[in-house]
């Protein structure tokens, strides 16, 4: 009884879909090691390397994990000091726009840069529909404004 292989074009195959996944999500690397993983014992059984499935698993593991652990870390800082930085500190100073009336101390929305943002009225009068305000500080995605 001869082992059960897997065909050459089932890894690139499995390969490409892992690549493609890895475009689709944000910057983590970690699909991409094991797209390449599987490209690899692809073209290893196109060139008639042809052992077992399990050895073929295996090896697909081993590369994958070896180049994740190798490779994954100067990939993320090559990319991280190559990447534009915003900061969403930038947006101290800004001018944003009341989407509802915010008393003093409160809690509403303002608008700002186009998106709807939680906005904490840190003045002692309140704040009205449509009022300009000065963004003095961001809290997660809170921003603390002032009239």
């Amino acid at each position: 009884m001869e082992p059960l292989v897997i065909a050459w074009w089932m890894w690139v195959l499995a390969g490409v879909i892992l690549l493609g996944i890895e475009m689709l999500t944000p910057g983590g690397f970690f699909t991409l090691f094991f797209g390449i993983g599987a490209l690899a014992v692809g073209v290893l059984s196109l060139a008639g390397w042809q052992p077992g499935a399990p050895a073929q698993g295996l090896v697909f593991l081993a590369l994958s994990v070896a180049a994740l652990l190798l490779f994954r870390k100067p990939l993320l800082e090559y990319f991280k000091h190559t990447m534009p930085q915003t900061q969403v500190d930038s947006l101290v100073g800004e001018t944003a726009v009341a989407l509802e009336e915010i008393p003093a101390g409160g809690v509403g929305k303002a608008e700002l840069r186009g998106s709807s943002w939680s906005a904490r009225n840190l003045g002692e009068s309140p704040i009205q529909l449509n009022q300009r305000v000065r963004v003095e500080r961001i809290d997660g995605l809170t921003l603390d404004v002032r009239a």
